[in-house]
């Protein structure tokens, strides 16, 4: 069981602070670090994989270093962002360069390339590549040593919708299997789909741990809206609305349904269906309507 662990690390180049005195600690499973564009998210993966050393604090991988510890590159496979590559060779050889450095040969360069189905394209020069293709390959290569942990920053750049689920099929496979996996995304839908848990980082803080959802319920200083259809809607809202923890409903004649803002959660949850029994009136359906990880990720930006 790999778990990374990232204690007080901060990281700056000349007067501009990166990563601003960020704890994580990231266990097995797939984990999502969001974030927009330059909040630190490619410095961060760079100290994990130990590419790049901490100005203060530490990062360790079971407890060993990962900075100047070669050791551990055994345990660790990272998908970088650039797209800077060796355009002059095949697919197949720069995935070899790899697995040299790690002693391996034929048999583990195509398993890896299968792996990211790449096959078919091995022998082609990598500069005939589209992005996506690209990617695959650079995946192929952090793959070949069998690693514990995987760092991915931004995965999905470039890749076509088929891609991209065949990129997440494998992810969550390799999260099944208990290996730990971290991929850096700004892109909500990407990380909602993927991860079974997030870890926000907004101009170089950490802003946020967890499950979006319990994220999300944690905000009491920011309204809760949900979805209501029932037997009787104008009834229900009629004697919700009486009740100080909701704050606004409006008819959403178009969807045929209620759309409520309660300003407190706790109250809310159980005033709704106590207020249906009370009335006679059956619920049919009750969804949160923000609840989205774009709501948790737009509420962490602006605070």
């Amino acid at each position: 069981m790999t778990t990374l662990s990232i204690d007080h690390v901060s990281r700056w180049f000349g007067n501009v602070v990166a990563v601003n005195d960020v704890t994580m600690t990231i266990g097995p499973g797939v984990t999502g670090l969001l974030g927009p564009n330059g909040a630190g998210k490619s410095t961060l993966i760079n100290m994990m994989g130990g590419f790049l050393a901490p100005s203060t604090g530490t990062v360790t991988l079971d407890g060993q270093p990962t900075w100047r510890n070669e050791a551990i590159y055994k345990h660790i496979g990272i998908v970088p962002e650039r797209e800077a590559m060796y355009d002059f060779l095949t697919g197949r050889e720069f995935v070899v360069a790899n697995a040299e450095l790690h002693g391996l040969g034929a048999k583990a360069v195509q398993k890896a390339l299968a792996t990211v189905e790449m096959e078919y394209a091995q022998d082609r020069k990598i500069q005939t590549y589209s992005k996506g293709m690209r990617q695959r390959v650079k995946m192929a290569s952090a793959l070949v040593h069998d690693p514990s942990l995987l760092l991915l920053d931004e995965p999905f750049n470039g890749m076509d919708p088929r891609q991209r689920m065949q990129l997440m099929d494998l992810l969550r496979r390799m999260g099944d299997e208990g290996r730990t996996v971290l991929f850096s995304s700004h892109i909500l839908e990407e990380v909602e789909q993927l991860a079974w848990h997030i870890e926000v980082v907004v101009a170089g803080r950490h802003a946020a741990s967890g499950d979006f959802r319990k994220i999300r319920r944690l905000m009491t200083d920011r309204p809760h809206r949900y979805l209501v259809r029932s037997s009787d809607d104008r009834a229900l809202a009629a004697a919700l609305i009486a009740d100080p923890s909701t704050s606004g409903i409006e008819v959403d004649l178009a969807e045929g349904a209620l759309r409520i803002q309660a300003v407190d959660f706790g109250r809310f949850t159980a005033l709704l269906p106590k207020v249906a029994r009370d009335h006679g009136i059956r619920l049919l359906t009750v969804s949160p309507s923000d609840e989205s990880l774009e709501s948790v990720f737009s509420y962490l930006v602006a605070a």
